[in-house]
């Protein structure tokens, strides 16, 4: 057996030789068998229903992903309807889930099925890599487990687990480390059962080799694990300091005509949450009131001269990189009603909203507005 309780290991050393392969992989596949969860997505199901919860897995949790992924398959069930659908509709089934590029990935990405490969979800790594929106890791993990080619996943989960076994002390995401840490899953990897061991590896740090908590005592490979060893479990993966989250505020106008219906716009596909549709408004410059925030940013976007009305709500809301608090008014669009902007804007219907996508932040506005929300801050 290995002794890995001094020394730790860089990007720049070899794979140690000495590291009992084999006893590792049967460990931890034996493991597996006995302690894996039974998700839809298992157990010999078609590569098209691998490939989405693989990507509705990227950035969200297990127990998030499943109402998702059984309304998505309700709604898309084969690669061709997906292909053939609005990518509104597919945002619209998607709303919740957020990192919205994975959805509009999906839509392409079904397109290139159906255009490039008749139709039939390619079977090989290589092959799977021509498809939009499907990166080493998801080719890697729907070629392994579908298809059984010995291609190892690398994911937060498995970076986890391998940091810790080896201890490994350099910055994760520098690209000497993703490489270190490719050699070491491929060596790992058992190539007469690539797809359990992906699955395993990946289950072991859902499960048991966890962030914060890691339960040592019931890890099938404890033994061979240098962080174990030292008791240094927190201390992996090392990754860069985090910066101090940046905090907008953003108004929006919830402008309402004589008829009772009220004015969206749809951000452009290529802009973050593209294809999304929200009320009009944007970002609060220095020292300015945000009502007068409100105001501009109408006018800049629309060019309608409204009057800004009663505050609904202040809402809060983290994505990923920063955090933004939400000011909404209700406002009068002013005479004339003239649009003129470059965004696709509507004039919807309150009872119609319920059939367009909107980011996060904006639905629970609508939820304020109908009187379905609670535990929001609202001014």
């Amino acid at each position: 057996m290995i002794d890995l309780s001094t020394g730790v290991l860089q990007a720049t050393d070899a794979f140690p030789s000495e590291f009992p392969i084999a006893a590792f992989q049967k460990n931890l596949i034996t493991w597996f068998s006995k302690e894996k969860r039974d998700l839809p997505w298992r157990n010999n199901v078609p590569p098209y229903q691998v490939w989405i919860s693989e990507i509705m897995l990227q950035q969200t949790r297990v127990d998030q992903v499943i109402p998702y992924y059984e309304r998505f398959l309700d709604h898309f069930p084969t690669v061709a309807l997906l292909a053939q659908a609005n990518l509104d509709d597919v945002l619209r089934i998607w709303e919740g889930l957020g990192y919205y590029s994975r959805a509009r990935n999906l839509h392409r990405g079904a397109a290139d099925v159906m255009n490039l490969h008749n139709g039939e979800i390619p079977d090989s790594y290589a092959q799977l890599l021509t498809i939009s929106g499907i990166g080493p890791y998801t080719a890697a993990a729907i070629s392994s487990i579908v298809f059984g080619e010995a291609q190892a996943v690398v994911d937060g989960n498995v970076i986890r687990v391998l940091t810790r076994l080896f201890g490994f002390a350099d910055v994760v995401s520098t690209s000497a480390s993703k490489k270190w840490l490719s050699v070491a899953a491929n060596t790992l990897l058992d190539p007469n059962a690539p797809g359990p061991f992906n699955e395993a590896m990946m289950e072991l740090g859902a499960l048991v080799c966890t962030p914060r908590k890691p339960k040592c005592g019931t890890c099938p490979v404890a033994k061979y694990c240098r962080a174990q060893k030292t008791e240094t479990q927190l201390q992996f993966p090392v990754k860069k300091p985090k910066k101090k989250t940046p905090h907008l505020n953003i108004a929006v106008g919830v402008i309402q005509d004589d008829r009772g219906h009220i004015l969206i716009q749809k951000r452009p596909v290529t802009a973050m949450l593209g294809g999304l549709w929200e009320f009009p408004g944007g970002k609060q410059e220095r020292e300015e009131p945000i009502e007068v925030t409100c105001w501009r940013e109408i006018v800049e976007e629309t060019g309608l001269q409204v009057n800004v009305g009663a505050k609904i709500a202040s809402i809060d809301h983290a994505y990923s990189h920063f955090k933004i608090t939400l000011h909404a008014f209700y406002c009068d669009p002013g005479e004339p009603i003239k649009i003129e902007s470059s965004l696709e804007t509507k004039w919807v219907a309150r009872e119609e909203l319920v059939d367009y996508a909107f980011p996060r932040a904006n639905r629970r506005l609508l939820e304020i507005m109908s009187g379905d929300s609670d535990g929001t801050r609202m001014d």
